[in-house]
């Protein structure tokens, strides 16, 4: 079926076809449009889209599939696009840091999220449903960025968000996820703040010559945490000061809707389940996951991961790389039971344990999926 989303889309295949039968309409304003309510038909379905009572009573007569749009949600469940950062920061006002979680868009969703969390007794399904299909909704705008120019190689990069900006794990990120950008890979995170900050942002300045990395520390190292006063206003600082970032992609979740998504992906992702957003992150990473030093998280990430590439679940086999080879040998030793895991299979080739960005990046460049 063919898929519409925009009003002059719409005008034009009625214009060529005459009908709108087959046709997926998402999120349209139909009201007052006897052209395109004429041009219904059985097999039209209508997303999330705004009828007047001649519309409804139209595709209701010839039995298109109409989903309607649920009331009092403070999101779209059948948005057409991603999320930018500016979208999700809407509501913030610098230097009153309460009004992240207070006034935000980014907010009221999580809210929303943990109230039916919360809620006592079975949570109410038109609800749950909508948030289905908003996780689908962004499956398939995620499908579209990641099909543009040819289709993008990912690299995802994983760890901590603990990890504090301006430390030389941060900053060893930020220039690993520059040079990722730089030779063409488009960098993936799961979108919050520590490393994954670290990754956007070293993609975000991949366009600047060397002395903007050696403003990050002097903008960004006065909130070294994403709980430090001031943390999101720096970050608008840098970003104002280079203002024409590399496009890079976040994946982040309202299951941790308490921490704020970082201001430095041009293409965000957020999911409401985290089991999708994790399995997805790293699925659509087909040029490898490199990972950051981290904790629980990032080490569950780390074997599915390695069962992702153990079962070749999705064709293709592609590096794993450790940032920190003492800390993943002997601080977190998942080295031996990676290695132990792989034996003689063909990923035993695609893990590296280094300790600096210019290795990781070597080795991603040196390792193309099989």
């Amino acid at each position: 079926m063919t898929e519409i989303e925009d009003i002059d889309r719409l005008e034009a295949h009625i214009s060529a076809h005459g009908t709108l039968d087959g046709v997926v309409i998402q999120g349209l304003n139909l009201c007052g449009r006897e052209d395109v309510n004429q041009a219904f038909g059985r097999r039209t379905v209508l997303l999330g889209c705004v009828l007047d009572d001649a519309g409804l009573s139209r595709a209701q007569r010839v039995g298109a599939m109409i989903f309607p749009i649920p009331e009092r949600l403070p999101f779209s469940p059948y948005r057409p696009a991603l999320y930018t950062a500016e979208e999700l920061m809407t509501g913030f006002v610098p230097g009153d840091p309460e009004s992240f979680l207070r006034d935000t868009v980014d907010a009221r969703i999580y809210h929303h999220a943990q109230a039916l969390r919360e809620h006592d007794g079975p949570a109410p399904v038109m609800d749950t449903l909508a948030q289905r299909l908003h996780d689908h909704a962004i499956d398939d705008a995620l499908d579209a960025v990641l099909r543009e120019d040819g289709g993008r190689r990912v690299v995802a990069i994983m760890g901590g968000h603990a990890m504090e900006r301006c430390t030389p794990e941060w900053i060893g990120v930020v220039h690993l996820a520059r040079g990722l950008a730089r030779a063409g890979y488009f960098v993936a995170t799961g979108g919050g703040p520590g490393a994954m900050e670290a990754g956007n942002l070293g993609a975000w300045l991949a366009p600047y010559p060397d002395h903007a990395l050696e403003e990050v520390q002097a903008l960004l190292g006065s909130a070294p945490s994403y709980k430090d006063a001031g943390y999101l206003e720096s970050a608008m600082a840098l970003k104002e000061r280079y203002p024409d970032g590399a496009h890079s992609l976040a994946i982040p979740t309202w299951f941790y809707g308490h921490e704020p998504s970082n201001l430095f992906a041009t293409h965000v992702a957020k999911y409401f389940s985290n089991s999708l957003r994790e399995d997805g992150l790293l699925a659509i990473a087909t040029h490898g996951v490199i990972f950051a030093p981290g904790s629980a998280g990032t080490v569950q990430e780390v074997f599915m991961d390695a069962c992702q590439n153990h079962y070749g679940t999705f064709k293709v086999i592609s590096p794993m790389v450790f940032l920190g080879e003492r800390y993943w040998s002997e601080t977190l030793p998942v080295r031996p039971l990676l290695e132990a895991l792989a034996g003689e299979r063909k990923y035993g080739d695609y893990l590296a344990f280094v300790d600096s960005p210019v290795e990781a990046l070597d080795f991603v460049r040196a390792h193309p999926p099989v």
